[in-house]
């Protein structure tokens, strides 16, 4: 990365979630984050958090917050805001490819047959988004010497998880990571998978508030989005950090390799004893 200059970054779908805690997390350095998402006003969506909102903690936070309406829908508005960043920088460190498509039918109960073809919409925004992002970004990315690429994943990308277009979508970032990880590498940029745990979002603070006694146990075992951040900040300051290019990394577990703990102290559990271990890819390479 370049070492003395400003550190640059782009989190994509940052108005709330967990784009919102990874953006924070990596402003607490001082960096520059481009933060993404279609909210621009407070009842744009139904949960809480805009894009400016986001950017503004950034600066609170102690970095610079550049709040960039864009919907991951739309490749012009990806070209533009890769545009923009080699326009105003002509670089990219980290790029966080967040944005995900999250119908609500996701977590309704029943065969995927039975829920609405929506849930495809997991495809073009979370799959295809993430392809197109670092499509977009590559350039400013081979400029910055040393970058870090991160998808944000989940242990639904190797067991049942919502059902098969969930699950889908999470294997295919999985595997992109990998893949991607193999063309950057001769030019020293680290493409990583990541797997969080249970995260404290907006989302999940009204189901758990609706019915605290029912989640409990899971409470004990939530991770604040800020931790992943805290993990991704940890990783691209690793000199060592290639060795990681390439895999899926259980959040949970790169944080305790790098003594990074969440917001008041604790040390969340990676779940690998319940879930298993992380996907692993063949070493063979066919051009």
């Amino acid at each position: 990365m370049h070492t003395g200059k400003e550190r640059v970054a782009v989190v994509t779908g940052a108005s709330r979630g967990a784009g919102k805690g990874i953006a924070l997390a990596l402003a607490a350095g001082g960096a520059t984050v481009y933060v993404t998402g279609r909210s621009q006003q407070e009842d744009d969506a139904p949960l809480p958090g805009t894009v400016y909102a986001t950017a503004e903690a950034i600066n609170a936070a102690g970095g610079n917050g550049v709040a960039v309406c864009c919907d991951h829908g739309d490749d012009a508005q990806v070209k533009a805001l890769f545009d923009r960043i080699g326009e105003e920088h002509g670089y990219l460190d980290i790029l966080v490819n967040n944005a995900t498509a999250l119908p609500d039918a996701l977590v309704q109960p029943g065969p995927f047959w039975e829920k609405p073809l929506e849930l495809t919409q997991l495809f073009d925004v979370g799959m295809r988004s993430h392809y197109a992002a670092t499509w977009h970004a590559a350039p400013l990315l081979l400029a910055s010497d040393g970058a870090l690429v991160v998808n944000t994943s989940s242990f639904g990308g190797r067991i049942y998880m919502h059902g098969p277009a969930y699950g889908a979508g999470k294997a295919a970032v999985d595997k992109m990571a990998h893949d991607m990880a193999i063309d950057f590498e001769p030019h020293k940029v680290c493409v990583i998978s990541l797997w969080m745990g249970l995260l404290l979002t907006e989302r999940t603070r009204l189901v758990f508030e609706a019915e605290p006694e029912k989640y409990a146990d899971l409470m004990a075992t939530i991770e604040h989005p800020e931790f992943s951040g805290d993990v991704i900040a940890a990783l691209a300051n690793d000199e060592q950090r290639m060795a990681r290019t390439g895999k899926v990394w259980i959040g949970a577990e790169l944080g305790a390799e790098y003594g990074v703990v969440d917001v008041g102290g604790q040390t969340p559990p990676s779940h690998r004893a319940f879930f298993g271990g992380t996907t692993e890819f063949g070493e063979a390479v066919v051009e």
